[in-house]
């Protein structure tokens, strides 16, 4: 996983045509070894979370292409390597994957920024609403996730980067955990030293925190199923 780190780092200084196309072969060895890891991960999840089953790394890999035709941002790659596993919506099998909109495991591979991520991301509104009034509903369910060993060993809180001023309109204000709905996306996660990528036993690593995600991931994904109209995202 070095090179792989060592070849990001690079492009991060030259995210530019003329300089990737140099460097090709490089990013081709990087990127086979990259899915050769996710090969491993994704054998390892789908004992942790049977219903992964099926998911090949092309469905879970990002192109390192960027679409810059409506970005004020032009550089022309992306300047990491991630794989999201999710399971796809039942009956439609082409949205596993990094289009699947369940919450999921993802692994982000960037120099200096490397992390592992669990939950739901960009939910539709009406998906987002139903998450707030699950979480409002049963929230001892998620104080006993929080609270467990295992989670409390890598999480913390749902992530804050997405978050309204103020409690949504229909819930009371005075919820002790107000905070939780005021999330616009349900996502948790902890940082990875680049040390801990590339040491001999990441994949074991990631497995273990997968394992702390997994019940996060199944209490979202509960409402997912009863929300019952299944998008997906493009990305």
């Amino acid at each position: 996983m070095q090179e792989i780190l060592h070849f990001l780092s690079q492009l991060s200084l030259h995210n530019d045509r003329e300089w990737f196309e140099v460097h090709k072969d490089e990013y081709t060895r990087c990127r086979k070894r990259f899915e050769a890891f996710t090969a491993e991960f994704l054998q390892g999840m789908a004992v942790i979370d049977p219903a992964l089953s099926g998911l090949q790394p092309k469905d879970c890999i990002w192109r390192i292409y960027r679409d810059v035709r409506f970005s004020n941002d032009k550089r022309p790659y992306k300047e990491w390597f991630g794989v999201f596993p999710a399971a796809p919506a039942p009956g439609k099998p082409k949205t596993g994957g990094k289009k699947s909109m369940r919450g999921g495991y993802y692994v982000h591979l960037q120099p200096g920024n490397c992390m592992f991520a669990g939950g739901i991301w960009g939910p539709t509104p009406e998906l987002l609403k139903a998450l707030r009034e699950e979480i409002f509903a049963n929230y001892d369910e998620v104080e006993a996730i929080m609270q467990s060993p295992q989670w409390r060993r890598y999480f913390g809180d749902f992530d804050t980067e997405w978050m309204l001023k103020k409690v949504p309109q229909g819930f009371d204000k005075d919820f002790v955990h107000a905070d939780w709905l005021k999330r616009k996306a349900y996502t948790f996660s902890t940082p990875l030293t680049d040390e801990q990528v590339c040491a001999p036993d990441f994949v074991e690593h990631v497995l273990d925190i997968a394992r702390a995600a997994k019940p996060m991931n199944d209490f979202l994904n509960y409402t997912f199923e009863e929300y019952g109209e299944f998008p997906s995202h493009d990305r």
